[in-house]
């Protein structure tokens, strides 16, 4: 079997789940070709796992102040006939499949040339009844449409009685939790604003992950780390929270090591709105509309940890796929729940 896997590269969520199927693919014997787009080649780091990747530019979203910027997304949408041309020129003669991880430029030309192609990521769970804010229809159109596949392998933190499956996870380094030590990854806010709210609890340490950092400093309680999967990881494994938008990948991840969370969702993100009810329905973490201190305190002071225990939904999708993929049978994605279990953190 020869897959030609496109990954979404706006954010590292989706690069965080081809870092967990891509070895399961490969322990399976199945030839693997990954292509990239979503953001400037230069700015993919530690990609050795993948291989000779393909990059295309593909389309990305614009945000600003901590909210999605629709009308400088539709300036980028200028970009749209090199995006047609990338599509037509993306040869899938000998593949004899498409995994899309909500890349557009892999499914829509799939869908051009007649080639089977399933959906797989946290996107493809929102064609079931899963939590969901209201209104929105402009994101669920751009659901279905920004990268299409008739098949959809929907991930969630939870089954809510749906046929989806557990999030792709993979484990942290070994660490001891240190309970005064925050991880901050809020990647849309400027570093002003998260600066100003985290000055004041100089108790804490926080960790703070960000694009504006060059180089690693220390301004007090304050540490900020330009981005290092590596060092994101440990310093991960070492915390006992985290502070984040409610993006889906790293607050798997978070549940996952057991530790306690709150999330701001990015504005005008209906995802993103939409997981952070998810969240707060499981009673799993805690949310803020917007940056406030209130809140931030409240939660220093009396969050509380779940630790969820996933199973290996890797190696499950991979048997599905060689057993024919075709349809998700509800009683198979069930089968891959019954090795979750969930505890409380002391």
């Amino acid at each position: 079997m020869r897959i030609l896997y496109g990954v979404q590269g706006t954010g590292n969520g989706h690069l965080t789940r081809a870092r967990v199927m891509a070895p399961a693919l490969a322990a399976a014997g199945i030839e693997v070709q990954f292509l990239f787009s979503g953001r400037p080649r230069e700015q993919f780091f530690d990609m050795a796992l993948f291989g000779d990747w393909w990059w295309r530019r593909g389309l990305t979203f614009v945000s600003r102040g901590g909210r999605v910027d629709y009308w400088r997304t539709l300036a980028k949408a200028g970009d749209l006939p090199a995006f047609v041309r990338d599509v037509r020129r993306l040869d899938l003669t000998g593949f004899d499949l498409v995994l899309s991880d909500f890349e557009p430029v892999s499914a829509w030309a799939a869908r051009l040339q007649g080639v089977p192609v399933i959906g797989i990521g946290h996107q493809q769970a929102f064609r079931h009844a899963v939590p969901k804010c209201r209104g929105g229809w402009h994101a669920r159109l751009l659901m279905r449409w920004y990268a299409p596949a008739p098949v959809g392998l929907g991930l969630h933190w939870h089954h809510f009685d749906q046929p989806i499956l557990p999030p792709l996870v993979s484990p942290l380094p070994e660490a001891a939790a240190d309970p005064r030590k925050v991880l901050v990854y809020l990647p849309f806010e400027s570093l002003a604003s998260i600066r100003a709210l985290l000055r004041p609890f100089s108790a804490w340490r926080f960790h703070v992950y960000h694009g504006q950092v060059l180089r690693r400093a220390s301004e007090g309680h304050l540490h900020l780390r330009p981005f290092s999967r590596d060092g994101f990881q440990r310093d991960l494994a070492a915390c006992g929270g985290v502070i984040c938008n409610s993006g889906f990948e790293l607050i798997s991840e978070a549940l996952a090591g057991g530790k306690k969370i709150l999330t701001k969702p990015l504005g005008g993100q209906w995802e993103q709105c939409s997981n952070a009810r998810a969240l707060e329905a499981l009673g799993w973490g805690t949310v803020m509309p917007c940056l406030d201190s209130a809140a931030v305190a409240r939660w220093l002071e009396s969050g509380v940890a779940v630790q969820v225990r996933y199973p290996d939904v890797a190696g499950a999708i991979v048997a599905w796929l060689r057993e024919g993929a075709g349809r998700i049978d509800p009683g198979w994605a069930a089968s891959v729940w019954e090795g979750c279990e969930v505890r409380q953190v002391a």
